[in-house]
């Protein structure tokens, strides 16, 4: 049985080619012309897969989304225009529960969808394996869903047969507009790094704010991401954090205190500059096929840092990017956590190291965060005595 999925875009051309797209690619397709024509679809078609943009006019695709996340959740990836206006939107549908974004290459009516054909059709395929794991997760999220002022494409009342408000958000701190690591936290006796992809940002913004301020090593994040929404996740991520959260654009000196999201189009490696380590962006290796490439990362991290003194998380993701390095940290004495299937969006990455038999524990990201304060602290303590 073909997976069936809604397209639901106001422009009739990206419905016309994202359609093809995925035809081609064996799916059943429907569309949609707007957030409000999308839901009766919705209720209609009962799609395993919905492809949503933002930018509509009627009900736009946040609205939309919130609806289908609490009335009716299935997995959802997110059309998007590659700006930060239209990262920090899409960054707002990840948290409402979508599971995935995939940038538009020309904005918002895109003449060369075809470039990113592959693409679209990988995290469809992604997202349709995770639907079982979507119901749940989208009724939270539709009831923690942010508020957003109506676009001047929006009608001034909504249709009496369905209301378009959405719940009031927590609050949270005005991200800081960093641009330098916070200093003073000594010369690091450990390191954390993540890999991540399909279903990162939500499940990064589970787990990188239950780290203290007072934790004892830096983190390195490698997330799959282009560069426009990197710089926006790593300001979203800084106002939710104790610890200070900034894009790697240059050289860092790696410091206590600190969470370092690798550039996205880039790569993300330690290196040393003298006597001290730093963390950088380089460009992206084309023997890799993800970038920021976990493998280029934790393979610089075993050329720079003691094994014993890594903890490295693989976490979502479709493919198998950093698992082979992380299985060689393993064996070398490292520590690794793979994140469990129960939670995974994509059961990929994770899966992979779990099957070269390169992870120390396979838990939920619920538990994640817990089990590097454990860790981290005990190798703090034990280490605390030894040179750097």
């Amino acid at each position: 049985m073909s997976t069936k999925v809604l397209v639901i875009d106001d422009s009739a051309l990206m419905r016309k080619k994202i359609r093809a797209i995925l035809e081609d690619a064996g799916f059943e397709v429907v569309t949609a012309r707007d957030g409000q024509d999308g839901l009766d679809r919705c209720r209609e078609e009962d799609p395993d897969v919905v492809t949503l943009d933002i930018n509509m006019p009627v009900m736009d695709g946040l609205t939309c989304l919130s609806h289908l996340m609490t009335e009716m959740p299935r997995p959802v990836v997110m059309v998007s225009s590659l700006t930060e206006k239209g990262a920090v939107a899409t960054f707002e549908a990840l948290e409402l529960g979508a599971v995935d974004f995939i940038p538009k290459p020309d904005g918002t009516v895109s003449l060369h969808i075809d470039r990113i054909a592959d693409e679209l059709v990988q995290k469809v395929r992604a997202a349709a394996r995770a639907k079982g794991r979507i119901a749940l997760r989208g009724r939270t999220a539709g009831r923690t869903a942010s508020p957003r002022a109506a676009t001047a494409t929006e009608p001034a009342e909504a249709p009496a047969r369905r209301s378009t408000a959405r719940p009031a958000r927590v609050a949270r701190r005005e991200p800081a507009a960093r641009t330098e690591p916070v200093s003073g936290g000594g010369v690091p006796k450990g390191l954390v790094v993540i890999g991540v992809s399909t279903g990162g940002p939500s499940t990064l913004e589970r787990i990188l704010p239950k780290l203290p301020a007072d934790f004892p090593f830096p983190v390195i994040v490698a997330q799959h991401m282009p560069a426009t929404f990197t710089s926006v996740f790593a300001r979203r991520l800084d106002g939710l954090c104790d610890l200070a959260v900034l894009e790697v654009r240059r050289s860092m000196p790696i410091e206590v205190g600190n969470i370092y999201i690798g550039k996205g189009d880039a790569d993300v490696v330690v290196a040393r500059r003298g006597a001290r380590r730093v963390v950088t962006s380089v460009p992206a290796d084309p023997q890799h096929l993800w970038h920021p490439s976990v493998e280029r990362l934790v393979r610089s991290v075993l050329e720079h840092w003691r094994p014993e003194r890594v903890i490295a998380v693989q976490l979502t993701g479709m493919g198998y990017d950093g698992a082979a390095a992380m299985k060689e940290l393993h064996d070398r004495g490292g520590k690794t956590i793979a994140e469990s299937e129960d939670s995974a969006v994509v059961y990929g990455m994770p899966r992979e190291l779990v099957e070269l038999g390169g992870a120390d524990v396979v838990i939920p990201a619920d538990k994640v965060a817990g089990q590097l304060r454990t860790w981290a602290r005990k190798m703090a303590a034990e280490f605390a005595h030894a040179p750097a």
